[in-house]
């Protein structure tokens, strides 16, 4: 266990002085020789960060333009293989553009729409990069025209890789949408879907930055008072942003990148940064409130709220970087844009903050604002600040079992609807419904006795005879929950491919089955199963086999980490289970909200009966690391205490008296940050962003608050305990808080460079 340094009679008026001691300090490994680093020419640094910056605003412009739309799909499955082979061999098995043609009172078959629909085709059929055109006007099937005889459908297949089809759609599409002579042409599909989606999402984030960025400043200044300190953080997250946006330029030059991890990054370069600075800058001006000079101030700082900092960073990257296990370029993305934007701001926090606090000073009290609403100088932070939250944990830690108990039972309750949980797969209906290609898809949904973009494709390879082919069918045909075979459609070197008209919805649970089941059939032939139940059936079976691996690796570095913070055994144990309970209410409500559609109409979105599949894996991820965020910070400032009175309550007391607020703070901004990301009109991400504000806020005020400081009262002394193995161990690698304490040695300010003594001497 680490060095404990007992106080006098009275530990807790020891434990007040804490940010004072931390000043006058200068020993310990590593912290001097960082400190000189980031401190020897901070007007240098801060001019090197802003060349940077403006080479990322160069390199990342743009990247949303090279990103995706998809990567729900596993690379390896069988559908995907599938998929491949007949767009290779039957283009026109997979259309992705569907041109919807409104004939209007006249009906699909008069004379002048069936010119005139025949002319579109043949053109569409001209177009390069476009493949398997066909329409109901050449093939006479009655799942391309509507019930009503008014409307039929032209379908297409844009060949290549998702961001060339997005190219050719982008050339293509003025020319067909809109009125041609008797009919009126609307443009739907996959690929519109997709493409459409994509712009909606720019748009949107666009909107949420806008709204953020005004909020988040005026939140900033509420917590600090300065509008110079308000600042910081702020460019702390936009520093992180424009980093992580040049990085993901450059990760799309290698792979593709989905379009939602922007969402990401925005609301983890603003959320994280600030957390991060709000830490650093608000110890900072607690150690010069306790008489610290800048450079002290600044060493105390960085050995105390840096490495708390560095920790936090790690165990959210870990979470972030679990979701490479996974092979959906949907997941990995977010893993891509995480753990770029966590490192950027943890170094921007570490770095660029401490330079630009040597070159303030003590003015980073300045521009006051409080002034504005009240007589007389607000008050720099003061030992008594932060009474409330000692008051309260008093309260919480006198009743424990009570809150401890209560506080449990609540969280479990809240996530029960999760139970009910219905996987699904994202479709058209993420967009609203105003959206062009989604009124087309209505109309595919509703009006027609197929969908022409549907059903289930069986792939056949291998010699076979017509009889053969015929005996297949009929087997198929028989199968529960099988309305209609189609096919088979034939080509040279022994290919076919037959469609089936599972019941029900395109991608429910009769649609399932019917995968598994025409999979199992027998056949002479070899055949893979695709389409949009394929897909999601094989998503979902990845996802069941890697999230195993992806949790344990995300608890077994969160508990090495936690343990090499605080070298306690029960302490990790603690954080990832609380953590876990964090998260129950996010959960819930996301089955209860988006699943089940209450409060659809308040929100805007439609109910699908599902959730998409890969959002719980991502939801988890994101949250689960920015609950250990928080419970670094608290758990640090409590062992920093621990470490320097022995005294146990009194720990968990300061602990929360000096970073309830700041946590408190800092999920309130981070929940602002999610909010404007879930005003956006897309499905998932308002999912997204509004799940995750509510898991940030229960982890803050109900986790940290309530069921931290009962829990370890309960606990008592054994929370601190490890066994001999294990606490030599982390006496040697591990970290001391009584490290950050030599008063023998040296206070580190001589180490500091001519040009920071000469910024010293210039300040008024």
């Amino acid at each position: 266990m680490a060095e404990v340094k007992k106080s006098a009679p009275g530990g807790g008026g020891r434990g007040a002085e804490a940010p004072g001691r931390a000043a006058k300090a200068a020993g310990g490994p590593g912290g001097g020789g960082w400190t000189r680093f980031v401190t020897a020419r901070p007007r240098l640094t801060l001019l090197v960060a802003l060349v940077l910056t403006v080479l990322a605003v160069l390199a990342g412009g743009g990247v949303a333009d090279r990103m995706g739309s998809g990567g729900w799909e596993d690379p390896a499955a069988e559908s995907t293989y599938a998929t491949e082979a007949l767009e290779r061999r039957f283009p026109g098995s997979q259309p992705n553009l569907l041109l919807l043609v409104d004939a209007g009172a006249a009906g699909t078959d008069a004379p002048a729409v069936v010119a005139e629909a025949r002319r579109l085709a043949e053109r569409l059929d001209a177009e390069p990069g476009v493949d398997g055109v066909g329409s109901y006007w050449s093939t006479g099937s009655p799942a391309l025209r509507s019930e009503d005889g008014r409307k039929a459908v032209i379908a297409a297949r844009i060949a290549g890789e998702e961001k060339d089809a997005a190219a050719v759609l982008d050339r293509i599409a003025p020319e067909y949408r809109g009125t041609h002579g008797p009919v009126e042409v609307s443009l739907g599909g996959g690929l519109a879907v997709r493409h459409e989606m994509q712009t909606i999402i720019q748009e949107d984030l666009l909107r949420a930055e806008l709204i953020a960025l005004p909020l988040t400043l005026i939140l900033l200044v509420m917590v600090f008072g300065s509008a110079v300190a308000a600042l910081l953080p702020l460019g702390v997250g936009i520093v992180a942003i424009l980093g992580t946006n040049a990085v993901l330029r450059g990760i799309t030059e290698f792979t593709d990148v989905s379009v939602f991890a922007q969402n990401l990054t925005t609301a983890l370069g603003l959320g994280l940064a600030i957390d991060y600075a709000l830490f650093v800058v608000r110890r900072y001006r607690e150690e010069l409130a306790a008489g610290a000079d800048t450079y002290a101030a600044v060493r105390a700082t960085l050995r105390t709220a840096g490495r708390t900092v560095l920790f936090s960073a790690l165990t959210v990257a870990v979470s972030l970087a679990a979701m490479l296990l996974f092979p959906q370029y949907f997941l990995r993305s977010f893993a891509y844009a995480g753990i770029a934007v966590v490192l950027l701001a943890a170094t921007a926090a570490l770095t660029l903050l401490p330079a630009a606090l040597v070159l303030l000073g003590d003015r980073v009290n300045a521009l006051d604002l409080r002034k504005l609403v009240r007589r007389g100088e607000a008050p720099r932070e003061t030992a008594g600040e932060g009474a409330g939250w000692g008051r309260f944990a008093a309260l919480v830690m006198r009743r424990a079992p009570v809150f401890a108990v209560l506080t449990t039972a609540g969280l479990v309750l809240l996530g029960l609807p999760f139970l009910g949980v219905k996987l699904g797969t994202a479709d058209d209906r993420q967009l609203p419904v105003t959206a062009s290609s989604r009124v087309v898809q209505d109309e595919l949904r509703n009006g027609f006795p197929g969908d022409p973009g549907g059903g289930i494709t069986v792939l056949a390879e291998g010699e076979a005879t017509p009889a053969q082919y015929a005996s297949y069918r009929e087997r198929i045909g028989a199968l529960d929950g099988v309305v209609r075979v189609d096919g088979p459609v034939t080509a040279t070197g022994g290919h076919a491919y037959f469609t089936v008209v599972p019941e029900g919805e395109t991608v429910g649970a009769d649609a399932q089955r019917a995968v598994a089941e025409l999979r199992a059939a027998p056949a002479p032939f070899d055949t893979s199963v695709t389409g949009q139940a394929a897909v999601l059936v094989d998503s979902k079976d990845a996802l069941a086999e890697r999230l195993p691996w992806a949790a344990g690796i995300i608890v077994v570095v969160t508990l090495l980490l936690v343990f090499l913070l605080t070298g306690s055994v029960l302490i990790p144990v603690q954080a990832v289970v609380l953590n876990a309970l964090s998260l129950t209410a996010m959960f819930g409500a996301v089955v209860w909200v988006f699943q089940d559609g209450n409060l659809a109409g308040l929100l805007g979105f439609t109910a699908t009966g599902d959730i998409e599949t890969t959002l719980p894996v991502l939801m988890f991820c994101v949250a689960f690391g920015l609950s250990m965020d928080y419970g670094v910070f608290l758990l640090s400032r409590i062992k920093e205490e621990y470490d320097a009175t022995g005294d146990h309550e009194h720990s968990v007391r300061f602990g929360l008296r000096h970073t309830g607020g700041l946590i408190t703070a800092a999920a309130v901004i981070l929940a602002v940050v999610m909010v404007a990301i879930g005003t956006s009109r897309v499905t998932n991400t308002k999912m997204l962003g509004l799940g995750i504000a509510l898991a940030v806020l229960m982890d803050a005020m109900v986790v940290r608050s309530l069921l931290v400081p009962s829990v370890m009262k309960l606990t008592g002394r054994l929370t601190w305990w490890a066994p001999g193995p294990l606490r030599r161990f982390h006496d040697r690698f591990g970290v001391s808080e009584s490290d950050a304490y030599n008063p023998g040695g040296s206070s580190g300010v001589e180490e500091v460079s001519e040009e920071v003594r000469e910024t010293a001497s210039s300040r008024p």
